[in-house]
């Protein structure tokens, strides 16, 4: 009978087939003490902001990388070639694969899935109460605001849920009030709204790139908080998230988009001056929120260094804030991580270092 199993598996093997009770042959051992034992995955991964510093320098100077980026990249032969511990870990070197980084990215799928699971919940109820939700997420650029609003919206309903994504103003739209063609957009009743930029690109972007004049500019920051009261007034909830990144990030996403030809359709002159033009940014940036930000309308700051975390804090925030039947039952923690989420406070001195 052994023999016979040994002979099974071999077959199996040869044909690129793994069986799950094998899968332990593919994982390094907690222990050490037994090569067959399937080392647990731990419920929690140390990350900056928990008193823990990744320690990114050390990775880069030893080669290592993230899977998925180029050159780092598993396939599907290359998995079914491996059936031994060993040879796993030997494919991981080989690869320039970071097991931390595969152990973190295991764990924010786990938790994604969870979270979009909550987010279908929470839709349903937006349908059945007729409640209108406004998301706007801003940011500077490459800050991960598409990337976010992609894992909010990948598992909803499409016919209760809308991206708006603006193009610049017509010639006809340039001679209206500056919020009428954002109206047109708002939420219907029982309906989500992402807005990837809003209208607070008259806030930033415009008067920084000289898209406006001083004075519409200006006239902006003092029409805008009566225009989102009136909103509130009416009954829509509006969710303002700034996605902050750091100026050295920024330009490696950059770099990052240049070298994938799937994503170079991303830079715009626009991008090709925001490094140049951080400063000025932040300026505006600063202004924005002390004009703007307000208890019915507050400013949520998202740390977005780390993609992952800020896409997860960002849907638990939502999730949190808003009283959708069925959230007792989650079986997720809905919190956000006050490291990651932070509510704009007048005080706050440095953002976007």
């Amino acid at each position: 009978m052994a023999a016979s199993g040994e002979s099974s598996r071999k077959l199996r093997d040869r044909k690129g087939q793994t069986d799950p009770g094998e899968i332990d042959d593919l994982v390094p051992s907690a222990s050490g003490t037994d090569a067959q034992e399937l080392e647990t995955i731990p419920t929690k991964v140390p990350r900056e902001g928990d008193g823990y510093q990744v320690p990114r320098s050390t990775l880069i100077s030893q080669g290592l990388g993230r899977i998925g980026e180029p050159g780092y990249a598993l396939t599907a032969d290359d998995l079914r070639r491996v059936n031994t511990r060993k040879g796993f870990l030997k494919l991981l070197a080989n690869k320039a694969v970071d097991i931390e980084e595969v152990r973190k990215t295991l764990l924010y799928e786990q938790d994604l899935r969870q979270l979009q699971v909550e987010l279908v919940r929470l839709q349903r109820w937006i349908q059945a109460s007729g409640e209108r939700i406004a998301i706007l997420v801003e940011g500077r650029d490459a800050a991960g605001k598409g990337g976010t609003i992609r894992r909010f919206t990948e598992h909803l309903n499409p016919r209760a849920m809308r991206v708006v994504a603006l193009p610049k103003p017509t010639d006809a739209e340039r001679g209206q009030w500056y919020f009428q063609r954002y109206i047109h957009q708002l939420p219907n009743r029982g309906e989500i709204v992402f807005f990837d930029r809003s209208w607070y690109n008259r806030a930033v972007v415009e008067p920084v790139m000289g898209f406006c004049t001083k004075k519409e500019h200006q006239r902006f920051l003092q029409q805008v908080p009566e225009f989102e009261h009136m909103l509130y007034e009416d009954g829509v909830t509006i969710i303002k998230f700034w996605f902050s990144i750091s100026k050295d990030e920024q330009a490696r996403r950059f770099e990052a988009r240049r070298q994938n030809p799937l994503k170079q359709w991303k830079l715009s002159p626009v991008d090709e001056k925001a490094q140049e033009l951080w400063d000025a940014y932040t300026r505006c940036k600063e202004e924005m929120f002390s004009k703007t930000h307000s208890t019915f309308s507050p400013w949520i700051i998202v740390q977005a260094n780390d993609k992952q975390a800020a896409r997860l804090e960002s849907l638990r925030y939502v999730l949190n804030l808003l009283p959708y039947k069925g959230k007792e039952e989650a079986k997720i923690r809905l919190t956000p991580d006050p490291n990651v989420i932070t509510r704009f406070h007048r005080k706050m001195v440095e953002l976007d270092l």
